[in-house]
């Protein structure tokens, strides 16, 4: 009699699929297969914002930019300086100097706002090879410029962003 029940039982098993039932609701399959969740859409890349000008007599100044300068290499021989506003009036600005032994600065990145005596750009500012051979600094962050006193240029603000070291970055107008 016990070799009859174990024998149903195991027929029981073999056409009814081995599902425990643990209270769950039945939902028609015994096997159910995990869920595919699709990772979301990257989000698309904020618009550029029109530069802001809250004064003429500094964009204007900005764009007969005459070069631009680190102290480490030198202030004698001024580096290029490109400033322009594209077709949908977003201000770029493109410097860099270059001195004998290969050192170098380099500003660049879009201008968000131009106001009396200063400017904000966000970009890059990159140091090397100045003032010693294996310095090397680099920042992709907003960065503030302004004239002070009766000074011909816009300097830097951030004096001491990467080392301790104080660099003087001056955008001459």
């Amino acid at each position: 009699m016990r070799q009859i029940a174990l024998m149903g039982l195991t027929m029981a098993l073999a056409l009814g699929g081995c599902v425990a039932d643990h209270g769950a609701p039945d939902t028609g399959t015994s096997v159910s297969a995990p869920a595919v969740v699709a990772p979301p859409a990257p989000a698309a890349p904020e618009p550029l914002r029109e530069t802001r000008i809250l004064s003429q007599a500094d964009a204007d100044r900005l764009l007969g930019s005459s070069g631009m300068t680190l102290q480490w290499i030198g202030w004698d021989d001024r580096g290029p300086v490109s400033v322009y506003p594209d077709r949908r009036g977003v201000w770029w600005l493109s410097g860099r100097q270059s001195g004998p032994g290969g050192e170098q600065v380099l500003v660049e990145g879009q201008i968000l706002e131009i106001g009396q005596g200063y400017f904000t750009l966000d970009g890059v500012v990159s140091i090397r090879g100045a003032p010693d051979a294996g310095r090397n600094c680099r920042a992709d962050k907003p960065w503030h410029f302004a004239v002070t006193g009766n000074r011909q240029y816009y300097r830097l603000r951030e004096f001491e962003w990467c080392d301790e070291l104080t660099d003087y970055i001056d955008i001459y107008f």
